[in-house]
């Protein structure tokens, strides 16, 4: 498959991972679980992304359209309230792909957890976020959400060896950075930066954070993701013909990291 464009794919993967009845737009979900990233966390793994990560590490249900099942948010807002008080959790995620393609769904999901005292992390690879500014007008309307932009490298080389995607559209994600910005939200305090540089030098990594603090001096805290060579990564990363230069094992992961 040549590059593709990640904003037509994700108008191609709503219509396969999302259904509208009544009002109310439903998602399609692989499961919900709690997990240790963050200090603790409820996770919902969503099912659609609209890029195809060479080290992802959900890459066998990411866009497998077989599995899962539609949750309105409704249910799914039920789920991760159950996990999050049962294990006494703070915070709450969309996680596995990508939940910025189902819009309404999402902003009718943060209606909900805005009444609460849990802080919903939002994390994304900002990309539909940086193509309509609206969109981060819309996020920016919730007190106690946290956005985490993830970059697929540091650079528009590596995030098109990363994805397969043009490497024109990783500028979207610094415009996502910037779209919330201006929306309202604080880098430092409710937005920030993480970045794959599993595959990255040093020079692309200070030149990735210099363009950050051009941005917003408080955006250069970046949360580094390094390749966690799960038996399925490695499987994938294979395929590609792909090599990290900063990898960890599971057993290796350093409490840094979650």
């Amino acid at each position: 498959m040549g590059q593709y464009n990640p904003i037509e794919l994700a108008n191609n993967i709503y219509n396969k991972v999302c259904r509208t009845i009544g009002n109310i737009e439903l998602r399609r979900y692989f499961r919900f679980r709690g997990g240790r990233w963050y200090g603790g966390i409820a996770t919902a793994d969503v099912i659609g992304c609209n890029l195809m990560c060479r080290f992802c590490w959900s890459w066998r249900f990411r866009n497998n359209f077989r599995l899962g099942y539609f949750c309105g948010p409704d249910e799914v807002f039920d789920n991760l309230v159950r996990i999050a008080r049962k294990h006494r959790y703070r915070y709450v995620r969309l996680s596995g792909a990508e939940p910025t393609i189902s819009r309404n769904h999402l902003l009718k999901l943060l209606k909900m957890f805005n009444d609460t005292d849990l802080v919903f992390i939002l994390e994304t690879n900002g990309i539909l976020i940086g193509y309509d500014d609206s969109y981060a007008k819309d996020l920016a309307r919730f007190s106690n959400l946290v956005v985490r932009v993830s970059f697929k490298g540091t650079s528009p080389d590596e995030f098109g060896l990363l994805t397969g995607a043009g490497p024109e559209y990783f500028e979207f994600q610094f415009r996502a950075l910037e779209n919330l910005i201006n929306a309202g939200l604080k880098s430092g305090k409710d937005l920030y930066a993480a970045a794959m540089i599993g595959f990255s030098d040093d020079n692309s990594v200070a030149n990735f954070v210099r363009k950050l603090s051009m941005l917003d001096p408080n955006l250069i805290d970046v949360d580094w993701e390094y390749v966690i060579l799960y038996p399925h990564v490695e499987e994938l990363l294979n395929k590609h013909g792909l090599k990290p230069l900063r990898s960890v094992r599971p057993n290796e992961i350093p409490r840094s990291m979650v």
